[in-house]
């Protein structure tokens, strides 16, 4: 038997993903009262071969009654049986954009700011994140990037790391994206804008492509940059970093930095013990 709580930021995706993991052979129950999870494990076992896989979804809903979660968990792991746990989280400023844009009322909020119910949840939390066997932030991921991740998990059952990259294209003169972890500079390369047939041209064309990766310049970056975040994923594995981008700008973000994304994307794809995606910011602006 296999049996996953499924717990989490509210607005970080719980009830999204208790469907995707329905879809993938999960039986799941959400919102099960704290105090029925040792029954509601123990009548499991006994559900036949056709049911080996459950979710249970818990969050903040629970009320008083999380505080009891601790005794339960520990109970469950003295006879063999504890659940897997995944935590979805986002940051607090997409939480509060999600919030909004849906209308909602945090939980905890009550009459007072949305961020405020965010902040008092986060803390209520916390035990769970730090036990938590798998961590997905869902920040930037899109529906079915969040579907990809689980699939990780629990349909290939890959190893997970907890660390979703995001390679980020993007054009200094429209500004450095504010959640960039980590910035490079690629303006140091010849620019095709100044090729009267490539200017309308991006990074995602072969005629941009060999135009910028004809210059040793270009592969020498490309095998340090690939070789510097590589030694860098596995210590932010182990501070317990979940979301890392990395932005890679010139002028306009549409033809060096799309190039050179596009080739640490091809670089990095061999790795799958953590989620990556590619975004190119402002391709379309230039």
């Amino acid at each position: 038997m296999r049996l996953v709580i499924l717990t989490g930021m509210s607005g970080a995706g719980k009830s999204t993903a208790l469907k995707m993991m329905e879809d993938i052979g999960f039986y799941c129950v959400d919102n099960l009262p704290i105090p029925l999870i040792e029954t509601f494990v123990e009548l499991s076992e006994t559900s036949g071969e056709e049911l080996q896989k459950f979710a249970i979804g818990i969050d903040i809903r629970s009320g008083h009654s999380l505080s009891e979660l601790h005794g339960i968990l520990a109970r469950l792991e003295e006879k063999g049986k504890a659940p897997e746990i995944l935590f979805l989280d986002a940051e607090d400023s997409v939480l509060v954009k999600r919030y909004k844009e849906t209308r909602r009322n945090h939980p905890l909020s009550g009459k007072e700011r949305v961020e405020t119910g965010i902040a008092a949840e986060r803390e209520r939390l916390t035990f769970l994140r730090k036990r938590s066997d798998y961590i997905i932030d869902t920040s930037r991921l899109l529906t079915r990037e969040l579907r990809a991740e689980l699939d990780k998990i629990f349909v290939n059952q890959q190893e997970y790391q907890n660390l979703f990259i995001t390679i980020l294209s993007f054009g200094f003169k429209y500004g450095i994206p504010a959640d960039s972890d980590l910035v490079f500079d690629v303006r140091f390369l010849p620019n095709p804008y100044y090729v009267e047939e490539l200017r309308v041209k991006s990074g995602n064309d072969k005629e941009i492509q060999d135009y910028v990766l004809q210059f040793e310049e270009a592969h020498v970056f490309l095998e340090k940059l690939t070789d510097m975040v590589n030694f860098l994923i596995p210590n932010y594995i182990v501070e317990g970093k979940n979301q890392l981008v990395i932005g890679i700008g010139c002028t306009g973000g549409k033809h060096r930095s799309v190039t050179l994304a596009n080739e640490l994307y091809k670089n990095l794809c061999s790795r799958r013990e953590y989620g990556l995606k590619m975004e190119h910011r402002d391709i379309e602006k230039g």
